[in-house]
C-alpha cells in the first residue's frame, strides 16, 4: 500500500503496479464470485472479472430483462447464472450489487447462506451504514466490505474494454477471516479499478449521496436548466442556448479538466473567458455553499436514506419515476440536447461533402 499526500493530507492507497492482476488472480483462486443483481453496476463488475480470470457467477431473478441480458452476455443457466439465493449459496464472496431498495427485501435470503468465511461485497454504503432503516446486520464470521468505483457501470466496463481503469474507494467494515483487505483489493482490481483509495462505509455514502445529488447530477442538471431558462428568455435560439450551456462543456471543456485540471483548462481558453470565470467562480460557490451545507447534513442524518428507500420500495416506483424522466425528457432543453447530439460529426454517416456531391451528381 502506497501513501499519496494530498495537499499536506496523507492516503492510503492501491496501485495495479503493486498489486497486478496476476497478485489478485492469485488471492481469488479459490473462490466462487457470486454477483447478486445484473441491473446498474452487475455487468460491468460480472464481464470484467470473467475476462481477468476469476470464476464468477450471477444470481439474478428469473423471467426479467436483466436475466436475459446475462445471457445474452455469456452467462449459462445452470452453469453460471442462477436464481438470486442458489447463487449465495454457492459463491463463496457475494457481491451484493443489488438496488438499495432490493438489498433490504432480499436480505433475510441472503442472510441465511453467508456462513462462516465467506464474504459480503458491497459497491455503495448505504446498507450498512443506515442500517436502522434498512436491517442490514451481517453475521459476525463474515467478512464485510466494499469497493466503490466512481463512476456507472456501464463507464467501468467501457473503460475495462480500452484498457483504461476507473478509480474506485475500498473500504473493510468487518474482517472476520483475516483476509479481508486481500481480498478486497484483488476484487478491486478484478473489477478494473484504475487504482483504490482507502475510506469507511459512512464516508463512502456520505460523499456519494451528496455527490449524486450535487454536481454530477442534481446541481448540474439545475445550474444548466437556469442558465438555458435565462439565455431562451433573453432571446437566445434553442441551439445557441443549449450548445452555450451544455454541449459546449461536455464535449470541448470537461475533456481539458479531466486531462490536466482545471486551472490547464482555463489556460486553454480565451483571455476573456478566463477573466469571466475567474470573476465569478466564487459568487457561485458563495451562492450554492448552504444548499451544499444543507444536503451534507441531511444526508449524514440519514433523511435522504429515508426518503430513497419509502420512494424506491413502492410498487408503482418504476412508473413514478418514468414520470419523472419523462419531463426532463420531454423538456425543451433535452428536446434541443437530442437534435444537437445527432448533428455531432461522429453521428453522421456521411459528410455534409459527399451529401452534396451525390446531391449533384444525382442531378
Amino acid at each position: 500500500m502506497a501513501k499519496l499526500n494530498f495537499g499536506g493530507t496523507e492516503e492510503n492507497v492501491v496501485t495495479r503496479d503493486e498489486f497486478p492482476l496476476v497478485k489478485a488472480q492469485r488471492v481469488l483462486r479459490d473462490e466462487v464470485v457470486a454477483v447478486i443483481g445484473y441491473g446498474v453496476q452487475g455487468p460491468g463488475q460480472a464481464l470484467n472479472q470473467k475476462e481477468n480470470g476469476i470464476h464468477v457467477i450471477v444470481g439474478q431473478r428469473k423471467n426479467t430483462k436483466s436475466w436475459d441480458k446475462a445471457i445474452r452476455d455469456g452467462f449459462v443457466e445452470g452453469k453460471s447464472l442462477f436464481e438470486i439465493e442458489e447463487a449465495v449459496k454457492r459463491g463463496t464472496i457475494i457481491c451484493y450489487l443489488l438496488s438499495d431498495a432490493a438489498q433490504i427485501a432480499m436480505w433475510p435470503t441472503v442472510k441465511k447462506h453467508l456462513t462462516p468465511g465467506k464474504a459480503l461485497y458491497f459497491s455503495h454504503g448505504f446498507g450498512i451504514t443506515y442500517n436502522d432503516q434498512t436491517g442490514i446486520i451481517p453475521p459476525p464470521d463474515v467478512d464485510v466490505f466494499l469497493v466503490a468505483p466512481k463512476g456507472s457501470g456501464t463507464s467501468l466496463r467501457r473503460m475495462f474494454l480500452q484498457g483504461r481503469g476507473l478509480n474506485s474507494s475500498y473500504a473493510i467494515f468487518q474482517d472476520a477471516t483475516g483476509r479481508a483487505f486481500e481480498r478486497v483489493i484483488a476484487l478491486g482490481i478484478a473489477i478494473g479499478s484504475g487504482y483504490l483509495f482507502e475510506t469507511n462505509f459512512k464516508k463512502e455514502v456520505y460523499s456519494d449521496l451528496t455527490g449524486e445529488r450535487g454536481t454530477l447530477m442534481g446541481a448540474i442538471q439545475g445550474i444548466f436548466a437556469a442558465q438555458y431558462e435565462v439565455l431562451r428568455k433573453k432571446g437566445h435560439s434553442p441551439s445557441e442556448a443549449f450548445n452555450e450551456t451544455v454541449e459546449e462543456l461536455t464535449q470541448s471543456l470537461m475533456p481539458l479538466v479531466a486531462e490536466n485540471g482545471m486551472d490547464w483548462m482555463y489556460a486553454n481558453c480565451s483571455t476573456t473567458a478566463q477573466r469571466g470565470a475567474l470573476d465569478w467562480w466564487k459568487k457561485f460557490r458563495d451562492a450554492t455553499l448552504p444548499l451544499f451545507n444543507e444536503l451534507y447534513e441531511s444526508v449524514a442524518a440519514g433523511k435522504e436514506a429515508a426518503l430513497s428507500i419509502a420512494s424506491n420500495s413502492k410498487a408503482d416506483y418504476r412508473e413514478k419515476l418514468e414520470e419523472e424522466l419523462k419531463e426532463l425528457r420531454e423538456s425543451e432543453m433535452w428536446q434541443a440536447g437530442k437534435t444537437v447530439r445527432s448533428l455531432r460529426p461522429e453521428n453522421q454517416p456521411v459528410s455534409v461533402e459527399a451529401q452534396l456531391e451525390e446531391a449533384y451528381f444525382e442531378k
